[in-house]
């Protein structure tokens, strides 16, 4: 019984070690904000409509969100979520980030601060997706594949296809800047 009872033991002391392994922050990966805040609308009270558009009616707000993310010589156009997250880490742009490889489908890197958060888990990871995990652990995945961690979306390569070759197999350094045609 005592043998038994070691070997449970180690058991979960294995799976308790595998699993803080294989997260890229100390942010617990199954908390998630159930409550969406309530964004204002565009009509009526609240709304910022007015001095917010250029000539072709488009909001500069929404602009923003255009991004370009490069490494080694390629860039790609993203587009960045609408919220609170997103719209942080768009205030820090242009920043070149020295971005680990974790999992032969992603590279991460820690931010100096935290960024606001509402995570969920997505079920499917998609290459080109940018993400946070927890609060400040910025990744973004070059493969698709089946996830059951949390994240909060920050936005989405709009054509990844050569994302993979262009992040290459170890670390990398990315720049993320703000698209040429919004500033």
């Amino acid at each position: 019984m005592k043998r038994l009872i070691n070997c449970w033991g180690l058991a979960t002391l294995l799976l308790l070690t595998a699993n803080a392994l294989t997260a890229c922050s100390d942010d617990d990966p199954t908390e998630e904000k159930t409550e969406t805040p309530a964004l204002p609308s565009d009509e009526g009270e609240g709304g910022n409509e007015e001095n917010t558009d250029d000539n072709n009616g488009n909001n500069n707000e929404l602009m923003e969100r255009n991004i370009t993310i490069s490494a080694n010589g390629t860039s790609f156009s993203a587009t960045l979520e609408d919220n609170d997250a997103a719209r942080a880490f768009a205030a820090m742009l242009p920043l070149t980030l020295d971005m680990n490889e974790m999992n032969g489908n992603e590279k991460y890197h820690y931010l100096d601060s935290s960024l606001p958060t509402e995570s969920s888990r997505p079920g499917t990871i998609r290459t080109g997706d940018l993400m946070l995990y927890g609060s400040s652990c910025v990744v973004l995945f070059y493969e698709t594949f089946p996830s059951g961690y949390s994240y909060t979306r920050l936005g989405q390569t709009d054509s990844p296809e050569g994302l993979a070759a262009a992040l290459g197999s170890g670390n990398v350094s990315v720049r993320f800047a703000i698209a040429e045609n919004q500033k």
